[in-house]
């Protein structure tokens, strides 16, 4: 492994620690995106050990809570999601990761989410937290968030705030998230740190490439509404009567096809395995994700490793990614003539977009890998 990077403790934070998540096994590649336990096993290349804990309410158990909460006046659940970020459920949750915790003998513990995070200075353990967004942040184009009440926002920005209160130390994907974390929640800037995230499971392109062929790609495997498809689906139609040769697939689940009317020079894709959403993203001339809340964007990463130039709207944690437009396109207004504009003008030039792609692929392959994340996690 190379030199620590400038501005790294000599000495790591921990020797042990367990990881913990309540939406599947850590250690499985298929839990958020494989970030737990791409993690895990950075850390334990780095000598760390490593243990998981996995906390879980059942079916029975959230309805319990859910009736509890109807009686104490709170209202009736919107979501299951309301249930999971109640303070009720958090300290279910942190009692069980308290509890397995003990039992595999670990007084660290890396939380991949606030939802089972409510420390306890009489559990005896240090809480740390890796996350990729603030609920003040994903409130802004949530699903539900005109839904509930204002007393039920009101709670579930409590709950956070609880939750971050007492943990040792966040470490967030991207700047963008840190910032809020300092400025919203009011967390010293020394107790945040910005570790950024590695690839996924899509594995580098290097082969010719065409980037005259004008295919556009877009990745979202829920939120498609969220994640700018209908701002693109838009963007495209005026896009494409001005240049009939262009083509844009879209990879979603089977939801998103609802939005995906029978269009010419549009592909709908659901079910993908990896290999062949690698193919898409290999032979894609350009990705456009107009994502109008994420706070990092793991797709863009799995684009540029391809060797396709992403693009997005310039806001959240794409300019951190692209540097500014140096390793992508950013579009200023988030309305379908500025989208179809950016996309024509990138077309325009092959050359631009191929030596754009070399460069987002060097800085990711530089930057963006789990070892990293681990060693930053470790000794920032």
């Amino acid at each position: 492994m190379d030199a620590l990077p400038p501005g790294l403790l000599r000495t790591p934070r921990f020797d042990h620690i367990a990881i913990t998540s309540v939406f599947g096994n850590p250690r499985e590649l298929r839990t958020w995106s494989g970030a737990p336990a791409n993690v895990a096993s950075g850390l334990e290349r780095l000598g760390v050990t490593v243990k998981e804990l996995q906390p879980h309410l059942g079916k029975a158990a959230k309805l319990g809570i859910a009736l509890r909460d109807m009686l104490c006046g709170r209202g009736r659940p919107v979501s299951s999601e309301q249930i999971l970020r109640s303070l009720t459920t958090r300290r279910a949750l942190a009692a069980q990761v308290a509890e397995q915790a003990r039992r595999v003998r670990a007084t660290n513990v890396l939380h991949t989410g606030t939802l089972d995070l409510l420390p306890d200075r009489g559990d005896g353990l240090q809480h740390y937290l890796y996350c990729d967004h603030t609920w003040a942040l994903a409130r802004r184009h949530h699903i539900h968030a005109q839904r509930y009440t204002e007393r039920a926002l009101g709670a579930f920005e409590e709950a956070e705030r609880r939750s971050l209160d007492g943990v040792a130390h966040v470490f967030t994907f991207g700047a963008y998230v840190r910032d809020n974390l300092i400025a919203h929640y009011g967390l010293a800037p020394d107790r945040v740190t910005a570790v950024g995230s590695g690839m996924g499971a899509i594995q580098p392109w290097h082969d010719v490439k065409d980037f005259a062929q004008p295919r556009l790609l877009f990745v979202a495997k829920h939120l498609f509404q969220a994640k700018g498809g209908v701002l693109l689906l838009e963007a495209f139609r005026i896009a494409r009567k001005r240049r009939r040769d262009l083509e844009l697939t879209i990879v979603g689940d089977p939801r998103s096809r609802a939005f995906v009317r029978d269009t010419a020079g549009i592909a709908f894709r659901d079910h993908l395995p990896w290999e062949e959403l690698q193919r898409l993203y290999r032979e894609a001339t350009l990705l456009v994700q107009p994502m109008l809340n994420d706070p990092w964007g793991q797709v863009y990463l799995e684009a540029m490793v391809s060797r396709t130039p992403v693009m997005g709207l310039a806001r959240n944690g794409l300019p951190e990614l692209v540097d500014g437009g140096r390793h992508g396109f950013l579009v200023d207004r988030a309305d379908p003539e500025s989208l179809a504009e950016a996309i024509l003008s990138a077309l325009s030039d092959p050359d631009r977009l191929e030596s754009m792609a070399e460069r987002a692929q060097a800085y990711v392959l530089a930057t963006h890998s789990w070892d990293r994340v681990a060693e930053r996690i470790l000794f920032s």
